[in-house]
């Protein structure tokens, strides 16, 4: 999609692959589903949004929950362009983030096109899209001067959004967004989720009227509601959580458009002071901590029992994820792996607080006053996020420590976005990081074809689903109550068509993002040289073989026995790797030319009928990351606009 602002090409070496080969399973199955996978975009939002942008529902909608969902629900529309999915689904999906920005302002959730107030785990969940955009395009204005002012309202730079205290560097509450801390909470701010909070366990352990051994907590009891709502006030609402590092996601973002230096030392300091509070605890994280800096502020002096942290609601999920986030943000913004450290520290904390139940080792996922409990099997997917970023043997032992349950192994195809009823993770579809890893270690040589059979049998229940009277979204719009309402709003993610696991694991070599915020870290991307935009050429397959700490073997092959393509392969997501040299491999696996690169593009004509091997040397993360293409920079897009004094965005 080319405007005229583009630069000239960057020099970078050329390898040209001439060598027949008959195209292999995986990448005629890869560009079929290309294929499918632009089809299903336009089906789908055909299906659910209006030429606006706007979305079939509801006339309004209570609360300080929900934008989050119908982002998530759309996102992938704008990772599958980065891919290499089709000029429709970008235009798709740049027309409904609008849509859904102005349609949730209007519902009173949004201000300032961003959140007004809400918790960093449905933040993390509903800006993946926001994120995946920064792939698309470096020098849109749009997207380069929101990801500024979103920061801004996190670095305390935003005198309407005062979250952050840039003395003791802490966010001031586990609510925040365009409108500041919310220190007080209010009945209607989750009027939408009372039926729903029902089946999980109370915030707290002395609740009048609730009985915590019970498992549940009656939020829907009128007499009871506002005691839950007090209690969490006081003892909640102020001070920061480990929740609130998927925000340096958000910095990290805005960094990569500017490169201001402020921001990469916010995430990097922000990442220090988490590290330092779970090192004077003794290594295990706390989970509050106040405004003044102090752990355990407003909880009697307990680390335990804060806003989404050990006790409640999901325990060491909604520790761990950001604690991630945290740290492959501070790694790819600073190249150290220092910053790995903390979530290395949670996750041995807990294998070692574990005991052996029926042969199997099983660790603790939550503290209440009585000490840890929710003993059950450890998750490798963690362990494996830390392995693919260091490539270190310490990593994969925690990942091999681990006892893998036989529905972890196996290729899946998910049926929901959440918790499986056998207890694996499938959000946002995704649940096939365990077979992953193996293939890319070395086992599973069938992977690649079984996890992409897989990805057409998901599009084709997905389809089937959107297309039945269920997926009918006038089917969902009522004037509640909220209960049978607060599904409603997850629909879109449960009846997309659009997803594609398998064929991003695939192509870039990387497991899926983590779902609470993670940017998409990769191994490399691509451009289509010719196009001059994001993504593999039309007929042209990507295959990922192996991983090494300082290099990787990278197939491509080109289908089409007509044309020629040419790609440009990046070193990294966000060019923060570098080339080296690339070896020129047969079919046979035999060397017959070496390249140097030296540097984060190559580019690769691959003539008709043709395919390479390549051995690629690299350097990990040896540059800045930044948003920019081979063509265009964030810095070729117009200068900022700015606002009369006093009436800024």
């Amino acid at each position: 999609m080319r405007n005229g602002n583009e630069k000239t090409d960057i020099e970078m070496p050329r390898i040209v692959a001439d060598e027949r080969r008959v195209p292999p399973q995986w990448a005629l199955l890869e560009r079929r589903l290309f294929d499918a996978l632009n089809q299903a975009a336009v089906e789908f939002a055909n299906r659910y949004a209006r030429e606006d942008g706007t979305l079939v529902w509801r006339g309004d909608w209570p609360g300080m929950d929900g934008s989050d969902d119908p982002y998530e629900g759309f996102m992938y529309l704008s990772l599958l362009y980065t891919l290499g999915g089709s000029d429709e689904a970008y235009r798709l999906a740049r027309r409904i983030y609008e849509g859904i920005t102005w349609q949730w302002t209007q519902y009173g959730q949004i201000h300032r096109e961003f959140d007004a107030y809400y918790d960093w785990m449905h933040h993390g969940e509903g800006y993946l899209f926001f994120y995946f955009l920064g792939l698309t395009d470096p020098a849109s204005l749009k997207d380069r001067q929101r990801a500024e002012r979103f920061a801004r309202m996190y670095t305390g730079e935003d005198p309407e959004a005062p979250n952050y205290d840039p003395e003791r560097k802490l966010i001031r509450s586990p609510i925040t967004g365009s409108r500041g801390p919310r220190f007080e909470m209010t009945e209607e701010d989750w009027v939408t989720h009372r039926e729903v909070l029902d089946d999980y366990h109370a915030p707290f352990e002395d609740i009048p009227g609730v009985d915590f051994a019970s498992g549940k907590c009656p939020w829907s009891d009128d007499e009871i509601y506002p005691r839950i709502i007090q209690a969490m006030n006081e003892r909640m609402a102020k001070g920061d959580v480990p929740l609130n590092l998927n925000a340096t996601s958000l910095i990290a973002h805005a960094c990569m458009y500017s490169g201001d230096e402020s921001l990469r030392r916010w995430v990097e300091e922000y990442v220090g002071v988490w590290a330092e509070r779970a090192r004077n605890n003794g290594g295990v994280i706390p989970d509050n901590v106040g405004l003044s800096g102090e752990i355990g502020e407003y909880l009697d002096g307990k680390w335990w029992g804060g806003y989404y942290g050990w006790r409640w609601p999901h325990g060491f999920l909604t520790i761990i994820e950001p604690v991630l986030n945290g740290a492959m943000n501070a790694v790819l913004l600073t190249g150290d792996m220092k910053h790995l450290d903390m979530a290395r520290g949670q996750i041995d904390e807990m294998w070692k607080r574990g005991r052996e139940e029926n042969g199997q080792w099983v660790v603790p996922h939550k503290h209440y006053d009585g000490g840890w409990t929710d003993f059950k099997p450890a998750n490798p997917l963690y362990p494996i996020y830390l392995w693919y970023t260091s490539m270190e043997d310490e990593d994969l032992d925690r990942v091999l420590r681990v006892s893998v349950p036989e529905h972890s192994t196996y290729v899946d195809v998910p049926t929901q976005s959440g918790t499986g009823k056998n207890g694996k993770n499938t959000k946002h579809f995704n649940a096939n990081w365990m077979p992953w890893f193996e293939y890319i270690r070395g086992e599973r040589a069938d992977y690649p074809e079984r996890i992409l059979e897989a990805n057409f049998e998901l599009m084709n229940r997905q389809l089937a689903k959107m297309r039945s009277e269920a997926g009918d979204p006038r089917q969902w719009i009522g004037e509640g109550p909220w209960a049978e309402d607060i599904n409603g709003i997850h629909k879109w993610q449960e009846m997309c068509p659009v997803y594609f696991e398998g064929l991003l694991q695939l192509t870039l070599g990387a497991p899926m993002h983590l779902s609470h915020g993670g940017l998409q870290h990769a191994r490399v991307r691509y451009f289509d040289a010719e196009r001059r935009r994001p993504g593999l050429p039309e007929d042209v397959a990507a295959l990922v073989e192996k991983l090494e700490k300082d290099g990787m073997r990278l197939t491509l092959v080109n289908v089409s026995l007509f044309e020629a393509r040419e790609v440009v392969v990046q070193a990294g997501s966000f060019g923060e790797h570098a080339f080296e040299s690339a070896a020129v491999l047969n079919e046979a696996g035999e060397e017959t030319a070496r390249h140097e690169i030296g540097g984060k593009y190559v580019r690769i004509r691959l003539l008709p009928g043709a395919g390479a091997t390549l051995d690629i040397r690299m350097s990990r993360y040896a540059n800045r990351p930044s948003y920019d293409t081979p063509w265009r920079k964030t810095a070729d897009g117009p200068a900022p606009i700015a606002g009369r004094p006093g009436y800024e965005a």
